[in-house]
């Protein structure tokens, strides 16, 4: 099963979650100073409709035309590079940030926010999890619960230390040949066609670290706000989870491709760093901080060693 597929479910919650921050005047988020009781109903009706919804979905997506059974755990912490479980911590991270940001615009007091809200992304991945665990075709993995607490605990550490996002788990993405070459020879991992390898071809996924310099300078500092530097990590030649196979299902040999880590280094832009007055920009732009603009990069790889990329996505 693609943990892409349940990912691009929850993005579309993030996009529900981010529009309901998007009242509040100017740059700086004015959060209300007591509970606002309609808001707080709207927020939690909101969250269990897209939860029952994203539920059901998935059950039928996924669930429902595969034997069941009792829960047990898989060892899949190998797969795809590991590219797979920064995925999940992305995720988690994000989620807990719409979450945090819903339940303040509520007038849930910061604390509580941060530990509710926060854990969204970690509680809707869990409950993934355990339905993976009674699903025969699959089973829970810990590598994910782990992946999934380390984006959670990323949010919930930086709010509760700094009150602020210094540090954002970023995606990116460029389409590769591999999608091709897989569907060439009988392989459907990496997607039917070119809108579900966006989701499955990790080839082309980049996750990054990115990191607000101002933020670390001195208040009087004139250095740009939104100005980040961010260090990514990536695979390549990879046509199967574990390993690609020799042999197509008609039994002729596959091209050699190695399989290979990627490591980046490059600027990045915190949208949500960027002052507007229009509410709807606002939205936008906080919607779709999770995406590493494109920059000059540094790349080093075991096969080719140092690389420059005049642009990269």
């Amino acid at each position: 099963m693609s943990r892409k597929f349940k990912i691009s479910i929850i993005a579309l919650v993030l996009f529900s979650f981010s529009a309901r921050s998007q009242d509040e005047p100017y740059f700086v988020i004015k959060y209300p100073d007591q509970l606002h009781k309609k808001r707080l109903y709207g927020v939690l009706g909101g969250q269990a409709i897209i939860y029952a919804s994203s539920m059901t979905l998935l059950y039928y997506a996924w669930y429902k035309d595969y034997p069941q059974s009792s829960f047990h755990w898989i060892n899949d912490n190998k797969e795809w590079l590991q590219v797979d479980k920064i995925g999940h911590a992305t995720t988690a991270a994000y989620f807990g940030k719409m979450g945090y940001e819903t339940y303040r615009w509520a007038g849930i007091e910061r604390k509580k926010a941060i530990w509710f809200g926060g854990s969204a992304g970690f509680v809707f991945l869990t409950v993934i999890e355990i339905l993976d665990g009674f699903s025969a075709e699959w089973g829970a993995s810990a590598g994910d619960l782990i992946a999934n607490t380390a984006g959670t605990a990323l949010f919930i550490g930086q709010q509760l230390g700094w009150n602020d996002q210094r540090f954002y788990l970023k995606w990116s993405y460029h389409p590769t040949e591999y999608p091709e070459i897989a569907r060439e020879n009988g392989i459907d991992q990496l997607g039917k066609n070119d809108l579900q390898s966006v989701l499955k071809d990790y080839n082309g996924q980049t996750y990054w670290l990115s990191g607000n310099i101002k933020s670390f300078l001195p208040k009087r500092s004139k250095f740009p706000g939104w100005l980040n530097v961010a260090a990514g990590y990536g695979g390549e030649g990879m046509l199967g989870a574990n390993s690609n196979p020799a042999l197509n299902n008609e039994g002729e040999p596959i091209p050699y491709y190695p399989r290979y880590r990627q490591y980046f280094l490059t600027l990045d832009v915190d949208l949500s760093k960027i002052k507007t007055r229009s509410h709807f920009l606002k939205f936008l732009l906080n919607s779709f901080n999770f995406v590493k603009i494109p920059f000059p990069a540094l790349e080093y790889n075991s096969e080719q060693g140092v690389v420059f990329h005049y642009l990269y996505f």
